[in-house]
């Protein structure tokens, strides 16, 4: 497999725009608090740091790295913090160039951000980085594909193992867009890799991706969406 970067038109206040999907990598009106709205707040966080010695977040659409700085971010400032690891998939990752571009946006992550694109030089297949003292491991490629690694325990270079994921941000382009990233299929598997009582978020509340999720075990209840967006989606597995 060869990596393809994506191509991006970028808009006012460079928000990059996936040409190939016709949608934004985050909101214009304001990624980082997207991100803590939906994502972070949507599955209790950072709260749930404080209370386990291992944390795991995994992630369907890796893009700028934002979700992954920003939940770094506040993780950082608890005092009493668990192992963090954080699995993420992405078919078409930033170059480098693009990923400095993004994220010189949000200068209150710039020194994590530094960090991340000092190890950035992703390779097909799973790539583990260590970023301030958390793991990221990020699958270059299909998820569909990909996720099969994380059952067998693959991704970690370990013996064969079943991960618990404590959380989701499911987080791919418009379902209208990339509806791969959210097939049956694809959310019954992540839904297996999660813990009981484990979360998800993501910014979409379309009928059927709550239906899929609904069907792959999740308990689902919709939420205020970000930034004049009606509604979200938040979950849980009993």
């Amino acid at each position: 497999m060869s990596i393809k970067a994506p191509d991006l038109e970028w808009l006012q206040g460079d928000v990059p725009r996936a040409e190939g999907f016709n949608d934004t990598y985050f909101s214009k009106a304001g990624g980082l608090a997207e991100t803590r709205h939906v994502f972070m707040r949507g599955n209790g966080l950072p709260e749930r740091f404080d209370a386990c010695e291992r944390f795991t977040i995994a992630e369907f659409g890796f893009g700028t790295g934002l979700n992954f700085l920003t939940t770094l971010a506040a993780w950082q400032e608890r005092s009493s913090r668990p192992e963090l690891t954080f699995v993420s998939f992405e078919l078409f990752p930033m170059t480098g160039e693009q990923l400095a571009r993004a994220l010189a946006a949000f200068p209150e992550l710039q020194p994590l951000a530094d960090e991340l694109l000092k190890a950035w030089s992703p390779e097909p297949g799973w790539n583990s980085l260590k970023i301030s003292g958390a793991t990221l491991r990020i699958g270059i490629g299909d998820a569909r594909e990909l996720i099969g690694d994380l059952r067998s325990g693959a991704a970690a270079g370990e013996e064969p193992v079943m991960p618990s994921v404590d959380a989701w941000y499911l987080d791919g382009f418009s379902p209208a867009r990339n509806p791969e990233l959210w097939d049956a299929d694809l959310l019954k598997a992540a839904a297996d890799l999660t813990t009981s009582g484990g979360t998800l978020a993501t910014y979409t509340a379309a009928g059927w991706v709550r239906r899929n999720l609904q069907a792959a075990g999740f308990e689902i209840e919709k939420a205020e969406g970000f930034a004049g967006k009606r509604e979200m989606v938040k979950g849980r597995k009993p």
